[in-house]
């Protein structure tokens, strides 16, 4: 395997095999019912379906037809399942639950949801409330394939921490660096709070299903007409979607409705990602130059946007 690890493939093996014990999904009889857990859910999808066709199961499932055939012999044999005529027959043919088919339907829902309910209750609250949310993060996961629209937002009460807390989470991850980056993104997040200009600053949180997926922020420069773009980061699950570019195009927007002549930044030559969107969005290197913090040897480097057409300052030699 060259994109999936081992580790990744173990670990969704093992909530597969902790999610069926818990459920009971290894009985051979789901829910002390005559089903099994593939017969239940053809079951529910016949009862969920108007006149569905076997062709619309097979999809719905991406079950066996041989299997599905069975299944739905044994179901019309115990007076559960009937079909009408249809023209082009075979698996096109309009399947309708019986009468006893509704109502064994009926029997297993109220045992299924009674047995969740069970398995429910014996968390707490808390616990209960984090597995409901997971459930639904998995569910969100192999439903839509496709990364859902970030929105920006204000500052909450308690975003501060949670951006100090997972930039310094994710640069140590990702380049081994140390506690000094937290002391640093802590001061600067205490600054923008403690020295906060309403005529100018701002900052934009990025949200994706209620989660926190990136943010920047645009603080007033140590010279008049000069704004400074601080903080930019995207969480790994929302790389690559575009996120990052529009927190720093809300950046450069809000820069020029204050009156900002100039944009700057701070960053090191090792966050390639952060400086491909820098350079899109026209920002050029000024200046570089070697320090080591957060315990390594970087390259340091300043970028600068004008906003007032005039050339950038020149990178240094």
């Amino acid at each position: 395997m060259t994109d999936i690890s081992q580790s990744e493939v173990a670990a969704l093996r093992a909530f597969n095999r902790l999610y069926t014990r818990r459920l009971g999904l290894l009985n051979a009889r789901l829910d002390g019912s005559p089903f099994t857990l593939t017969e239940a859910r053809i079951l529910y999808e016949l009862a969920q379906r108007t006149a569905p066709a076997a062709a619309d199961i097979l999809r719905a499932l991406d079950l066996d037809s041989g299997q599905l055939s069975r299944t739905l012999k044994r179901f019309a044999e115990r007076g559960l399942l009937e079909s009408d005529a249809d023209p082009e027959g075979g698996r096109r043919r309009p399947l309708s639950l019986t009468r006893a088919g509704r109502a064994t339907f009926a029997a297993l829902e109220r045992n299924t949801n009674e047995a969740v309910g069970t398995l429910l209750r014996t968390l707490p609250e808390g616990r209960r409330r984090r597995l409901l949310s997971a459930v639904d993060s998995i569910t969100k996961v192999f439903e839509d394939s496709s990364m859902p629209e970030a929105t920006l937002r204000d500052l909450k009460p308690g975003d501060l921490g949670w951006i100090a807390h997972r930039q310094a989470v994710l640069y140590a991850e990702e380049y081994g660096w140390n506690g000094e980056f937290d002391a640093m993104a802590a001061r600067i997040l205490a600054d923008f709070v403690q020295s906060f200009d309403s005529g100018h600053d701002a900052a934009w949180i990025a949200e994706i299903d209620g989660r926190v997926a990136g943010s920047v922020f645009l603080v007033r420069g140590e010279t008049p007409g000069t704004g400074k773009l601080r903080l930019l980061y995207v969480e790994p699950e929302a790389r690559g979607t575009g996120l990052g570019a529009k927190l720093v195009d809300a950046c450069i927007a809000r820069a020029r409705q204050v009156g900002d002549r100039s944009l700057m930044l701070w960053t090191n030559d090792i966050l390639a990602a952060a400086r491909r969107i820098y350079q899109r969005a026209g920002f050029s290197l000024v200046e570089e130059a070697p320090h080591h913090s957060f315990g390594k040897d970087l390259m340091g480097q300043i970028w600068e946007l004008r906003l007032d057409g005039a050339a950038p300052a020149g990178k240094a030699a």
